[in-house]
């Protein structure tokens, strides 16, 4: 009885083992639309266009074959998320986007305005974000301030002063983003290397170069990949 027993559990196993795995099937996307929310960062002040991180991550989307459109980008150098709200009430959106990122607070930082007011629009920013997000809180992306003071304009200013407001900010974005439920990305680390690398720097030496924007959209490309698979 035992052999026998032992003779169908080795028959349904070699059965079961060859039987091929079904073929997965690949969602297909195509003509992506991509809303970006910011300011200078988001914009790409000192470098070509296509060097800003929202038209380098089309490019590599592109590449990838999933077909973008160019961004939508409400951004201007110099705004603080009040003028964000401001803009965004301005532009003629979509009702809904694939993909939306928002990069604010630098310059509520610099022009040391309220970090509590700053909450409370970061969060206003945060569900226009959600509202015009196809995925709802999966596909919005929002990245943490890079550290301008490491860079050779800062370092006219008072760098760890900056440094230490930038991470208050960030500790604001961070919780905020957590409670939305939303996408975090912390691309501070990688600004900070500018302290030692001209090169991340452009020649206005404020901005980040297209080669930093590239190590942001490292981060940000394989988050966006899987929320669109």
């Amino acid at each position: 009885m035992k052999r026998l027993i032992l003779l169908f559990a080795f028959i349904y196993l070699f059965t079961s083992c060859s039987k091929s795995e079904p073929p997965r099937t690949l969602r297909v996307v195509s003509d992506i639309t991509y809303l970006a929310l910011g300011d200078s960062y988001t914009v790409g002040e000192g470098v070509y266009q296509e060097e800003s991180f929202p038209f380098q991550l089309v490019d590599q989307l592109n590449a990838a074959g999933i077909k973008t459109l160019s961004p939508d980008v409400v951004a201007f150098s110099g705004w603080t998320s009040k003028n964000l709200l401001d803009g965004i009430k301005q532009s003629n959106l979509k009702p809904k986007y694939d993909l939306v990122s928002l990069l604010i607070g630098s310059n509520n930082q610099y022009l040391k305005y309220s970090k509590d007011t700053f909450r409370k629009e970061f969060v206003e920013l945060l569900n226009i974000a959600v509202s015009h997000s196809v995925g709802g809180r999966a596909t919005v992306f929002v990245f943490s301030l890079p550290d301008w003071g490491v860079t050779p304009f800062g370092q006219l200013k008072n760098p760890s002063e900056v440094t230490l407001e930038i991470d208050a900010f960030n500790k604001i974005i961070e919780e905020e983003a957590f409670n939305a439920r939303v996408h975090f990305i912390n691309i501070t680390p990688e600004s900070r290397i500018a302290g030692v690398d001209q090169s991340l720097t452009c020649i206005d030496g404020l901005h980040p170069s297209g080669k930093m924007y590239a190590e942001w959209v490292k981060k940000l490309f394989p988050l966006v990949k899987t929320e669109l698979y």
